[in-house]
């Protein structure tokens, strides 16, 4: 095992995220040991550096692999003489999905994700799906609560003599918060974080899924990410558990296809397409957007836009942010500000727990950025404030009014929203699903103040001052 010291030294990464990935991997070694396998953990400058000082030390003529997941890791391998295995830690490997779609003049993420349910038989009554419908979206919509109610509660996991050490070997120029415990390091803390999503969080996950409280950080997910992407948890027994709990329970279907949805459909599905439209993938820029990753995404500047300064908050303190602040609140900020779709990938991998390149590429460029043109999603998911007050608290107090799009009041979303349409006017305009959207623009009276406006929020975003 090679912590490399060019890994770690590449981003400014979040300080929970590189404290994750390097206390996991010493846990692992300690417990390959206790079970009596002999480890060879080292530290190098770079991974290939690493595996030639192994090479060299203890005379090896083969080296065996399982395939990583990254392009560039598996490329790496094959350059140096690793045979490499399937990678077994998904339900579809990469090389079924390109199969399945090769005939396919078409595909959508619905398509892939019953082919799956069907393959693995996952929530099936014979050969149609349980409670007679694949889809329970339209369930999942809910506005958030009022009510004030609790969340369900996650253990804290005390660190150990290897947590502190790894905590004690980061560089001092890390971002964000000093890890707490929250994300599991070993087998047994995944297994434990995976029971109490079961028995507590799954029931009340599905109808507020979509909706942002400030105080809530994570409110009913799972939080499971982090072991299913680094293989503490593999995402066939997570499946598992979850429909047992739906068949012994009687939980609610719209909160079991729901997440069943997240881990089946559409973690596989970004698992497949990353590998089928790698690498040229990772350089698309569709929109032509060169914008820097706003410094109140970096630490450098705060914010008055409520929902932008809560959702950082969640992702300062924990490393993390649900699917809607990733996508509606810092995606669509970067979507309809322009920012360079790349930058923004790597921002988001350095500074989530979750975060890996398979994850980010397509979630980032394709979906939040439809810098894909397409591939991805169907229609850019821009939104005006009108979305984030629906679906959030943050309007409420807010400085900004996301009913207005021109005035020094005026909602920062909102005015991007506008003027997102009309920079982009020509492309959006040939998308069928954007006709409404486009004809709404010209129709806009004061689309030139609109505009004017826009010039003010983007250079204010430049400068950390919005």
């Amino acid at each position: 095992m090679v912590e490399s010291d060019l890994k770690l030294g590449s981003k400014r990464w979040h300080r929970q995220r590189a404290h994750l990935v390097i206390s996991a991997m010493r846990h692992f070694a300690a417990e390959l040991r206790a079970e009596g396998f002999e480890v060879d953990e080292r530290t190098a400058p770079t991974l290939p550096a690493g595996l030639a000082a192994h090479r060299n030390d203890f005379d090896v003529e083969r080296v065996i692999a399982m395939e990583p997941m990254s392009w560039d890791g598996k490329a790496m391998l094959e350059r140096h003489g690793v045979e490499t295995i399937r990678n077994d830690q998904f339900f579809c490997h990469y090389d079924d999905f390109a199969a399945w779609q090769a005939p396919r003049k078409s595909f959508k993420m619905e398509d892939f994700y019953r082919w799956q349910r069907t393959e693995h038989h996952v929530l099936m009554d014979g050969d149609q799906p349980l409670g007679g419908q694949w889809n329970f979206d339209h369930d999942n919509r809910e506005k958030p609560p009022k009510d004030g109610r609790s969340w369900p509660d996650i253990t804290r996991f005390e660190l150990d003599d290897i947590d502190k050490a790894v905590l004690a070997d980061l560089p001092s120029d890390l971002w964000g918060s000093d890890p707490d415990g929250t994300w599991p390091v070993t087998r047994e803390q995944a297994l434990t974080r995976l029971d109490e999503f079961v028995r507590t969080g799954l029931e009340p996950f599905g109808p507020h899924e979509d909706a942002m409280l400030a105080a809530e950080w994570k409110m009913a997910h799972s939080v499971l990410s982090t072991s299913m992407n680094i293989g503490l948890l593999h995402p066939v027994e997570v499946v598992d558990a979850v429909e047992r709990a739906c068949r012994e329970r009687n939980l609610p279907l719209n909160s079991v296809e729901g997440f069943v949805r997240q881990v089946i459909g559409w973690r596989e599905y970004v698992w497949c397409v990353y590998w089928l439209w790698m690498p040229d993938y990772r350089s698309r820029n569709a929109l032509r957007a060169h914008r820097p990753v706003p410094p109140v995404f970096t630490g450098d500047a705060d914010t008055d836009m409520k929902c932008v300064a809560s959702t950082m908050r969640h992702v300062h303190d924990h490393g993390y942010a649900h699917h809607i602040d990733r996508l509606m609140v810092l995606g669509n900020l970067a979507l309809t500000a322009g920012v360079e779709p790349w930058a923004m990938t790597d921002w988001m991998w350095a500074n989530f727990v979750d975060g890996a390149e398979w994850v980010m590429l397509p979630n980032v460029i394709g979906m939040a950025l439809y810098a894909d043109g397409g591939l991805m999603a169907t229609k850019p998911y821009a939104s005006g404030g009108a979305y984030i007050n629906k679906m959030s608290d943050s309007c409420k107090g807010c400085r900004y009014d996301p009913k207005k799009r021109t005035g020094d009041d005026a909602c920062p979303f909102t005015t991007l929203y506008w003027d997102f349409i009309a920079r982009n006017e020509k492309l959006l305009g040939a998308n069928h699903r954007m006709a409404r959207q486009v004809a709404g623009m010209r129709r806009l009276s004061d689309l030139a103040a609109v505009r004017e406006r826009a010039i003010e929020v983007l250079a204010a975003l430049d400068a950390g001052t919005l």
